[in-house]
């Protein structure tokens, strides 16, 4: 077996590690368990930089027209923004939203090596750059806020019924935590999803001599497009707070995600890989 490829085992340990450790924290209440998981989360998180500095050092022609490198650099991706709500709460919270997903962004990220990206050379730089980092973060934003929402909308109804908070809710930030970091993660996201958005169509203008062509990729990352701009519209002008941006984030990620894996493995589509 290739030293890269048990590299990639390797981290894929360390995160099912993590996402344990910080499961069985957040249920029986043991803040060992939750420091425990951050040090799998650093690890994992490191040698997924080496595997990533790898890919790109030593298959730079070819690792830009893969599905793999995408999905990877989105679960890094993850628990980088994890790294940073730790740092901003002092709370490993988030940790339950953020290191199961890398997780799973990394296994597919195995899975999709078969995946093709179309790169029209003049515009190579602009994809990556603008379509991929700006879409890429928004979706990390995304995860975060509708990781956030779930536990808003758990934490919030244990209040409103009275019901006693068990250790897991006990661990949990305050309600306006959780609204803050909603809140950051649409105000932030939904620009650089827009601008992602427009750097993707003028790449499929490029590559396919068309804007738009109703494929099924371009129809629901538009469905969620028309959603996360009615959530930042009632957000900012309309100052909602609290349940109904937290409900809606849920099914603008959920929605996302269905798109990611659904129709990038399951649906037939003219386009290559494409969030």
């Amino acid at each position: 077996m290739a030293l890269f490829e048990i590299l990639q085992f390797v981290i894929i340990g360390l995160y099912l590690l993590g996402t344990g450790s910080f499961i069985t924290g957040s249920l029986i209440g043991k803040s060992v368990f939750n420091k425990l998981g951050n040090v799998f989360a650093v690890l994992g998180f490191g040698l997924h930089t080496v595997d990533l500095t790898l890919a790109v050092t030593l298959y730079h022609k070819t690792v830009f027209t893969g599905g793999y490198f995408y999905f990877s650099i989105l679960g890094w991706g993850l628990i980088l923004f994890y790294f940073f709500l730790w740092w901003r709460f002092r709370n490993t919270f988030f940790a339950l939203t953020a290191s199961p997903l890398a997780l799973l962004l990394f296994i597919s990220s195995l899975a999709a090596q078969s995946l093709k990206v179309t790169l029209p050379k003049h515009l190579a730089g602009l994809f990556i750059g603008l379509h991929i980092g700006t879409i890429f973060v928004s979706i990390a934003l995304m995860a975060m806020a509708a990781g956030a929402g779930a536990a808003f909308l758990y934490l919030n109804n244990k209040i409103k019924t009275k019901a006693a908070i068990s250790g897991f809710g006990k661990d949990m930030p305050s309600l306006n935590s959780f609204d803050r970091v909603n809140h950051w993660a649409i105000v932030v996201g939904f620009p650089l999803y827009t601008l992602g958005l427009a750097s993707g169509f003028l790449w499929a203008r490029s590559a396919f001599k068309q804007m738009f062509s109703w494929d099924p990729k371009e129809i629901v990352t538009l469905l969620v497009w028309f959603l996360f701009a009615f959530l930042f519209h009632q957000r900012i002008a309309m100052g909602w707070r609290g349940r109904k941006p937290a409900m809606l984030v849920i099914v603008v990620f959920v929605i996302t995600m269905i798109s990611l894996w659904g129709i990038n493995f399951f649906v037939p589509t003219h386009h290559s890989f494409k969030p």
